[in-house]
């Protein structure tokens, strides 16, 4: 919006110093400013209706010592991340740029559908009380299909023509590995799937999630500004892909945001995100992942997520034991870590740092190539 106004002003013959808002680091920055405010200046404010109106976690891990503490923590604080995050894309993104929309797309529709899921736990007293694993499945695959279909689209696609939206591409190699064609819109649907659940299931100590969903988004903006812009992709030696710049300012929006929801977050955490705000920040990393054609540099960067769905799975997949012992106390892996008696602000201050760590080696793959 802003972008749009400042052009039409100096056309009109105003200032040239508007013309500031024609760069894209300028907009992003400022996305992610004004989303950090105004998720600091509103948050005490939504915290308290979401009390009053008794939208409270029904936590009911026992295994856990402190979780009856937490036991009326108000939640479905995410909504303080989606309505700063929009406000600060609208005011400051290009609004005619498909990948903004896209990228908005994903992080507004999974926000919603964990949304519904919050009410219905609240409403319903339990922590089981939401959507149905069928359902909620149903909801995610329904997204990741249409997504699919509409990007790929020759009709729709926003990439280039003669682009290969088949291409595969990994960290630390310049030319793609693999044209995997058709396969890849079921490698696509799978990558929303994965990323989003891999979020939502980290989310589970204060602060746990939010730290590394803020260096992810964080490192995939500075990726979309190298691949939207010409000069810089060719120097830096990746793919150029017109318009994905606008997702810098999405991703910083999400970053600064996120930055906010940390200020009430931290532990002891005054609000819980629910999964209104971890599906979202899954659904806007895996659809960035997508359209940037970086979904393995989400394993990168993204690791502390990865090992948390990995511990799940392999929990769930092998077996209650390996040679008469288990191969996790409880999974995720923070649960293993809280069931040894580690602090939580520990376990949490700790996956940060892990966190920080990855996100700097994701950015040292983009001149070790």
């Amino acid at each position: 919006m802003i972008p749009w106004l400042a052009e039409t002003l100096r056309e009109g013959g105003g200032p040239d110093f508007l013309r500031v808002f024609d760069y894209l680091s300028t907009r992003s920055l400022m996305a992610a400013l004004s989303a950090f405010l105004v998720t600091v200046l509103f948050g005490r404010r939504i915290i308290l209706w979401l009390f009053t109106n008794r939208y409270r976690d029904v936590s009911e891990d026992v295994l856990l010592a402190d979780a009856s503490s937490k036991r009326g923590t108000p939640t479905m604080g995410g909504v303080m991340l989606l309505g700063a995050t929009v406000f600060a894309w609208l005011l400051f993104g290009n609004l005619d740029n498909t990948f903004g929309w896209l990228g908005i797309t994903g992080f507004v529709y999974f926000g919603f559908v964990g949304l519904l899921d919050d009410i219905m736990k609240v409403r319903s007293g339990r922590s089981r009380g939401g959507l149905s694993e069928r359902a909620k499945l149903l909801l995610q695959v329904g997204f990741a299909v249409g997504f699919t279909v509409f990007y790929l689209h020759p009709w729709f696609t926003p990439f280039p023509e003669g682009f290969e939206p088949g291409w595969l591409f990994i960290p630390f190699l310049k030319v793609p590995i693999a044209d995997i064609g058709w396969v890849y819109f079921f490698f696509s649907v799978f990558v929303i799937l994965a990323i989003t659940n891999a979020v939502n299931l980290t989310d589970g100590l204060d602060g746990l999630a939010i730290v590394p969903s803020i260096s992810t988004a964080a490192v995939y903006a500075i990726f979309a500004y190298i691949i939207g812009n010409k000069v810089q992709s060719e120097y830096l030696q990746f793919e150029f892909i017109p318009g994905t710049g606008e997702l810098t300012v999405v991703c910083a929006a999400v970053a600064g945001a996120g930055l906010g929801f940390l200020w009430f977050n931290a532990y002891p955490a005054e609000v819980f995100m629910g999964d209104t705000g971890a599906l979202a920040l899954g659904g806007v990393l895996a659809t960035t992942a997508l359209l940037l054609k970086q979904e393995f540099l989400f394993v990168v960067v993204g690791g502390v997520f990865v090992v948390e769905v990995g511990s799940s799975l392999l929990q769930g997949k092998l077996g209650e034991n390996i040679a008469g012992r288990r191969l996790l106390y409880r999974a995720p892996l923070h649960l293993t870590f809280r069931h040894l008696g580690v602090a939580e602000p520990r376990v949490v201050v700790r996956f940060w740092i892990v966190s920080i760590m990855l996100a700097l080696l994701g950015l040292l793959t983009i001149k070790l190539r």
